[in-house]
This record gives C-alpha cells, structure tokens and sequence, in this order.
C-alpha cells in the first residue's frame, strides 16, 4: 500500500485530485480515502500537548535558552 498526500486546497493538488478521479474512477484495487489533514496530523504528533503549550508560552514571553546543536555543551555553558 502505498500513501500519497493532496493538498486539496492548492491549484496543484485540484488539479491532480480533477484528473485521478477521471482517470482511475471505478478502477479496482486504487481508492480514494479522506482524512481532515490537521487532525492526522494532531493525532499522529509525537509532542505531548501539554509540553507544546509550555514551550510556546516560554517563547512567548522570551523565557528561553537557544541551543547551537553544534555545539550543546557550549551553549549551556558546561564546557
């Protein structure tokens, strides 16, 4: 099985959803499923709720360290 996502809401994605629905309609084996995409993606989120609205409130109110990736330890100033 294979998974291709249409933004639906884009002259691309209307367009190609227009020309697989005259091409492949009826056609056994292929078959469109719709899904809301914000709630796949809410649901499928790797972040606990809890810790995405923690984090945006610290930006919010500039309560933050920013971390170089490259050089972590650095940027704690544990080096």
């Amino acid at each position: 099985m294979t998974t291709i996502k249409i933004n639906e809401h884009t002259k691309t994605g209307k367009a190609f959803m227009a020309m697989f629905e005259a091409f492949f309609k009826g056609v056994e084996g292929i078959e469109i499923v719709e899904d809301d995409y914000n709630q796949v993606n809410e649901e499928q989120s790797p972040y606990n709720p809890e810790f995405v609205k923690m984090v945006l409130k610290a930006k919010e109110r500039g309560d933050y360290k920013e971390i170089d990736p490259k050089d972590v330890w650095g940027s704690l100033g544990l080096k």
